[in-house]
């Protein structure tokens, strides 16, 4: 199917990134995940639609503006309870959305010149994302860099991540896929050939914690991992440390033995440690939906489960 015709839902793309593999990248964020994890730090990225989303803090307010309740035609938005403005002892009546109403159309958006209210997610083609990535290939040559196909889950749109692969291949840009790994071996297979760097989550070595945490289980996020490794590709395995779920040494230390039995495969491991940083974006784009809030671990956490990973031979950072 040609690139012209293929499209994909993106909600970010970012440009000068440096924490999504090599050198300097502009990573792409794609809508769509399988996974369901409380952590994380991209709720916006979960679901397959385009969704409204508020910041509050840009809204001004119903006294001055409100164009946003007439222009809804399912009435979903209305007058909050007056709050104080932050910083300011005025008052001032936020909007209040009626989620179970709201069909994320986007009406409200067009009227909402403070961007208070926005849709996150657009589609592109891959000719335009091509278009848009290629500018940069001057700083992609000059540092090592290239770019990140990111998600959610980018396999979830797996015929578009693969043109889009494809298409940087083309044009000698070095491709980073980050994945969680949970998707058909044959689209594993698929991107392999299109693919310099694979961005590899194992959450936790044990299928059933990771099925009742994330909503899936890790047989196929460990198989296809496995297929990587013997198709000789590589692989920077990411390992997000949350307290009580995939913080115990023991999670790490078979961690290790499974990266270490992927051999020459895992050029790096990233700890993430656990934050917070997602939560105000859950506030954005959902009434109440179960969030992990936790005590970030401590460096000296981060540091013992470094050292169990280093002692079986790998390299790892913290991220």
């Amino acid at each position: 199917m040609s690139e012209s015709i293929v499209k994909g839902k993106v909600y970010d793309i970012q440009g000068f990134s440096v924490q999504d593999g090599p050198g300097i990248r502009t990573t792409i964020f794609l809508k769509g995940c399988p996974l369901s994890c409380p952590w994380c730090h991209s709720p916006e990225s979960q679901a397959f639609r385009s969704q409204l989303s508020w910041i509050s803090m840009r809204c001004i307010g119903v006294e001055q503006c409100g164009k946003c309740i007439k222009a809804c035609p399912k009435g979903a938005i209305k007058a909050g309870n007056a709050v104080k403005k932050s910083g300011t002892d005025e008052a001032i009546s936020y909007v209040s959305i009626d989620r179970s109403l709201c069909d994320d159309c986007g009406d409200c958006t067009k009227v909402c010149y403070p961007g208070a209210l926005y849709l996150c997610g657009e589609d592109y083609t891959v000719e335009e994302l091509l278009k848009r990535v290629s500018k940069d290939i001057p700083f992609y040559d000059e540092s090592g860099g290239g770019v990140t196909v990111s998600g959610g889950e980018a396999l979830s749109q797996a015929e578009f991540t693969f043109e889009l692969l494809k298409g940087l291949k083309e044009r000698k840009i070095h491709t980073a896929l980050d994945t969680t790994g949970f998707t058909d071996p044959k689209n594993i297979q698929q991107v392999l050939p299109y693919t310099d760097l694979f961005l590899y989550d194992l959450k936790n070595m044990d299928s059933s914690q990771h099925k009742i945490v994330t909503g899936v289980p890790n047989e196929r996020i460990l198989d296809n991992a496995r297929r990587i490794a013997e198709a000789g590709g590589k692989l920077q395995i990411r390992v997000p440390i949350i307290p009580n779920f995939s913080d115990s040494e023991e999670n790490i230390r078979l961690t290790g033995e499974f990266c270490r039995s992927l051999g020459d495969a895992v050029v790096l491991i990233q700890l993430l440690p656990y934050h917070d940083l997602g939560i105000v974006k859950y506030q954005r784009i959902y009434d109440d939906v179960k969030v992990l809030k936790a005590e970030p671990p401590s460096d000296e956490k981060i540091m013992e489960l470094k050292k169990i990973l280093e002692d079986f031979g790998l390299t790892v950072t913290v991220h």
